[in-house]
């Protein structure tokens, strides 16, 4: 997927077989899904060389996700860009709840799954919450608010590591300056991740979006390096 993978499992009967298992369901959906893999069945789409009918269970999966999360957001959340379809902004989180549905299946409640920072948190560590940092996006060696959770999802969207990579499908020429970051807390890393991308897109009012979004909090830190919190969001801050 081009980002490290972490895996951390508490439960004392979790074994390496069980952890490499996850590892290597996240390898098969970067096989499929990468656009940057010319073997991949998403580049196979792009290319013209598959029709619907053709199409994985996955691949079905995700894009009708994809519609539904596009109906939900207003249309912000769009993986069609110039007649090509990236679907990445919605198969990390949902790959990243399929892996902790696998260790949960697997008997295990104690654990997280992080793919390039955004986090499934499950029970707990050594009996404490899990801590979660945010990120500076100006200094990334530094946290901004350390969070405390469980059985909850966290994802960031923004351009400190990747740059402009997101879009506003609205308005596909301009480039979203206004903000560098926004990172939601949701009930699940699938819903936090696709709304965290969505709220991205919509540049400063996207925080008005995850404020009125039912089980969710949101972080937004704007060009100028200032913070606007959604009202619930302290009661996860950890405070020394």
């Amino acid at each position: 997927m081009g980002m490290p993978i972490t895996i951390e499992v508490i439960d004392a009967a979790i074994t390496q077989d069980e952890i490499d298992r996850v590892f290597a369901y996240f390898v098969s959906v970067d096989e499929r899904f990468s656009t940057y893999k010319s073997t991949s069945e998403i580049s196979k789409i792009n290319r013209g060389e598959l029709s619907p009918a053709d199409y994985s269970e996955d691949m079905q999966t995700i894009l009708a996700l994809s519609k539904q999360t596009k109906e939900e957001t207003e249309g912000y959340f769009d993986i069609q860009h110039d007649g090509q379809c990236d679907p990445s902004g919605i198969v990390k989180g949902w790959a990243i709840q399929n892996a902790a549905n696998m260790l949960k299946a697997g008997g295990f409640r104690n654990f997280y799954v992080d793919a390039g920072g955004d986090v499934q948190v499950s029970g707990y560590k050594d009996g404490n919450l899990w801590k979660v940092g945010i990120r500076n996006p100006f200094n990334r060696s530094e946290n901004v608010k350390v969070l405390a959770l469980t059985n909850r999802g966290i994802a960031t969207s923004g351009t400190a590591i990747r740059g402009q990579h997101i879009y506003d499908p609205h308005n596909h020429d301009m480039q979203l300056l206004d903000i560098v970051s926004i990172t939601v807390i949701g009930p699940n890393i699938y819903d936090a991740d696709r709304f965290a991308t969505a709220a991205f897109a919509m540049g400063k009012k996207g925080i008005q979006f995850i404020e009125k979004l039912a089980g969710f909090e949101g972080y937004m830190i704007d060009a100028q390096a200032r913070a606007t919190l959604t009202s619930g969001l302290e009661r996860y801050v950890l405070h020394k």
